[in-house]
């Protein structure tokens, strides 16, 4: 999130963030003999922007981290063999926010650890495990994924899907709608750097897909092999923002680690994506369509905007695949100027829920987490020793500028056709990365049953008796509008988000 008042701000710097999301690093001043190229400095520039942008995206979520990234030189234990350290949790926990007692915490296996990442040279990767209150012997397992890049999955887990939720006096209280009502689920703080997440090394901080699907595929390997019972159970990928990036890329390093017999066999079911960026080259195209739509703004400013920005943002990203990092650093430069003229028509809105406003810097208040994780109580619980924890780091976001414009649809089909089921979902009143961007690249993908999922019906998705949704499926793609719900769908729709996984789970979506 960020301050949404400012017309400069970037928008991917928004958007990819959240679930939250978002972050940063700028690189020290050159020596004076070095003359810089204008693209350089152009570059240069765009870094400089995404770093401030990062800054107060997360001040916006009212989050102060101590440190850019988590980084430390002083834990030796970093560079232990390749392995999980995990532990059993049992926090304080009391009744739900419906009332009642809840459930004692002593009935399920809550679990945290770390795993020493074997293709790094000290990274350590911070993890939450929750057995399913309901049949956890076979219940699915379930991963889910922060965006940002750079925000830590406590985010979701305290105050989207997760088991429980932080009361405004910091104690804990059950979610009447976590995801662990349907699925084991785990909450991963990854990339390198993020949540509790750290390296002694900070040539471990991952700058692409290809490094961050490896270090989850190698954690998932060691957490199957340590959860041995789990191993045969249905696996699904979730996650929101910027993991339309890392979700796509994951699932392709299980498909493939699967077809090439490297180690356990990962049952991959399928994946979703919410509210997330997959497509940069039709989503950015989708903005002044759908801030027209959501009258944010005119006609003529729509017709200015698709006329004289849409263009260059679309030459750019054309270039981005055979132009490398900078490249693709450049797209991100030239299309944030379509997000950056509809907020400066639009407004002081809260860009992740355009129903509401943003009150000076502050978007939303996500401070409760920063507090209960920065106690030492609970510090000690969870086994992180000394680490503090880094709600969103600017040096992950930085570092993977140069992924930011790279299109992740392009291996979906693959997976579609071999029967991986997939569903898109998106809150209605997301601007940064709106439903119809969305929709718009679900239905353009190509795969055996485009012509027929185009051609499918849109069917009223249901909550218990409310209609929630807009629902279009064919075969295993689904897409899902998902009614009264802006970027965080499982936060403002938590009723729906869980029937919305279930049903999807259960193969009734």
């Amino acid at each position: 999130m960020a301050s949404s008042s400012s017309s400069s701000s970037s928008p991917a710097a928004r958007c990819f963030t959240l679930t939250l999301f978002l972050l940063f690093t700028c690189s020290l001043a050159a020596p004076l003999r070095y003359q810089p190229s204008p693209s350089q400095l152009k570059l240069d520039s765009a870094k400089i922007a995404a770093k401030g942008q990062a800054e107060r995206m997360i001040r916006s979520l009212n989050l102060f981290p101590k440190h850019e990234a988590n980084v430390v030189f002083n834990d030796q234990s970093a560079r232990d063999e390749p392995r999980i350290s995990e532990k059993k949790i049992s926090l304080n926990v009391s009744g739900g926010p419906g009332g009642g007692n809840g459930p004692s915490i002593k009935q399920f296996g809550h679990y945290a650890g770390y795993y020493s990442l074997p293709t790094t040279k000290a990274a350590k990767m911070f993890y939450f495990f929750f057995e399913s209150r309901v049949n956890n012997s076979n219940a699915p397992v379930v991963i889910w994924l922060t965006g940002g890049p750079g925000c830590a999955s406590e985010l979701a887990l305290f105050y989207e899907n997760g088991p429980f939720q932080i009361r405004d006096d910091m104690s804990l209280q059950w979610n009447d709608y976590g995801w662990d009502q349907a699925s084991n689920i785990l909450y991963v703080d990854q990339p390198t750097g993020t949540g509790f997440s750290y390296t002694t090394d900070d040539s471990d901080i991952r700058h692409n897909e290809t490094g961050v699907s490896n270090d989850l595929y190698s954690f998932l390997q060691e957490f199957f092999k340590g959860h041995s019972k789990y191993a045969n159970n249905d696996f699904y990928i979730t996650g929101e923002s910027y993991a339309g990036h890392y979700i796509p890329a994951l699932a392709s390093r299980i498909y493939k680690g699967n077809k090439n017999n490297e180690g356990i066999h990962i049952n991959l079911k399928g994946f979703a994506i919410g509210n997330g960026l997959t497509d940069p080259g039709i989503q950015y195209k989708a903005y002044p369509e759908y801030a027209l739509a959501a009258k944010l703004i005119t006609k003529a400013d729509h017709d200015s905007i698709t006329s004289n920005l849409v263009p260059p943002c679309q030459s750019a990203i054309s270039a981005c695949d055979s132009a490398g990092d900078d490249g693709c650093t450049e797209a991100l430069s030239t299309c944030q100027e379509i997000f950056s003229s509809i907020m400066s028509i639009a407004g002081s809105i809260n860009y992740y829920d355009i129903r509401k406003q943003c009150e000076g810097s502050l978007c939303y208040d996500f401070s409760r987490m920063e507090q209960f994780l920065g106690d030492d109580n609970v510090k000690s619980a969870l086994g992180v020793k000394d680490i503090d924890f880094v709600s969103c780091s600017s040096v992950v976001h930085n570092a993977m500028m140069g992924d930011w414009m790279v299109d992740y649809e392009t291996g979906i089909p693959t997976l579609l056709e071999n029967g991986i089921k997939v569903l898109i979902y998106a809150g209605e009143y997301d601007l940064i990365c709106n439903w119809m961007g969305n929709s718009n690249w679900v239905n353009a993908m190509k795969w055996s049953g485009q012509q027929k999922f185009q051609g499918a019906s849109t069917v009223p998705f249901m909550a218990g008796n409310t209609k929630s949704g807009e629902l279009k499926s064919y075969g295993p793609l689904a897409f899902l509008k998902v009614y009264n719900a802006g970027h965080m769908v499982p936060m403002d729709q938590p009723k729906a988000a869980l029937q919305m996984l279930q049903g999807w789970m259960q193969g009734k979506i």
